[in-house]
């Protein structure tokens, strides 16, 4: 790579790292595995960067790069977590809007991966169907019935719990 590419690349992934890294974390709640893939995704685009950055749209591009690294993971074997016969003592319960948000988050995790994608890609990242389906690599179909379903699951969730 040039030296003019390489300070492209650079000034790209430094303005960007901070919204990779929460998005990866609403896909697999785990700030160690967020950051690494933020790392497996920026060194796949620096392999390609003199031909990314020519893409029109490069931000989806690396989402695309981070969802599907993100679902890789998820399939290998050795990243699935094993249940603990104990849990640690709670913590001290954070302000209110906090709360709120650990709660989503929790409820985002009894999502299945695609399903979690889906969601937090259409409303996180605030993407179009189109969009979503072309990160995900199926129809928009799909992302509507996988989002639907999310949703769904997610209405479900609130109101158990506030039963």
């Amino acid at each position: 790579m040039k030296r003019s590419e390489e300070a492209g690349y650079r000034d790209y992934v430094t303005a960007r790292m901070e919204v990779l890294r929460r998005t990866a974390y609403l896909l697999c709640r785990d700030w160690h595995l967020a950051d690494d893939l933020v790392s497996i995704t920026i060194g796949k685009l620096y392999r390609h960067w003199p031909r990314a950055r020519h893409v029109e749209h490069l931000d989806a591009y690396v989402r695309r790069i981070l969802v599907r690294t993100w679902l890789d993971e998820k399939a290998r074997a050795w990243r699935r977590e094993e249940p603990a016969d104990t849990l640690p003592e709670p913590a001290v319960l954070p302000a209110d809007d906090v709360v709120e948000r650990i709660g989503l988050l929790e409820l985002l995790d009894a999502l299945p991966p695609r399903r979690r994608a889906a969601v937090v890609l259409r409303y996180y990242c605030d993407l179009s169907v189109e969009e979503t389906a072309e990160i995900l690599e199926c129809s928009t179909g799909t992302v509507k019935s996988q989002t639907a379903r999310g949703l769904d699951s997610l209405r479900a969730l609130v109101a158990a719990s506030q039963s």
